[in-house]
């Protein structure tokens, strides 16, 4: 079941409303994974500007298997055994809820928990650079 799109996307950082994703913002974004992976500011690799995008706009990653599956056309996705007597199909999802069955407020939650962590990590960084150069 597809989401409604305007659900998808984190909704706020460093508790500013966020609103439109910038390329500055993704920039800005790679940059801190850059400079959390111990690298820096100019370092930012295609991969990180590639997490930022995906993380500022709630794009999936789609796992290798998806990606092929999805490539493959239709008509050849399956082949239907005779006197298959199939199986039962689980109940469709909520309108409120997102492919893995959870509701926008747990979405939120779990958002919030991952740019506060993202956050922390990159003060305690900051903060070691900071006493590093003190020294």
């Amino acid at each position: 079941m597809k989401t409604n799109p305007l659900k998808q996307g984190i909704v706020s950082e460093h508790t500013i409303g966020l609103g439109t994703v910038t390329r500055r913002m993704v920039q800005e974004r790679a940059v801190e994974l850059a400079i959390i992976a111990g690298r820096t500011a100019s370092d930012a690799s295609n991969s990180d500007w590639e997490q930022a995008r995906r993380e500022l706009t709630g794009e999936a990653v789609a796992d290798d298997k998806e990606a092929l599956l999805e490539a493959v056309p239709e008509s050849e996705r399956w082949e239907v055994v005779a006197g298959s007597t199939g199986s039962k199909v689980p109940a469709a999802a909520s309108e409120d809820e997102d492919d893995e069955g959870r509701s926008d407020n747990a979405r939120l939650v779990d958002e919030g928990l991952a740019e506060a962590e993202h956050a922390q990590r990159l003060q305690a960084i900051r903060a070691a650079a900071a006493k590093d150069q003190d020294r």
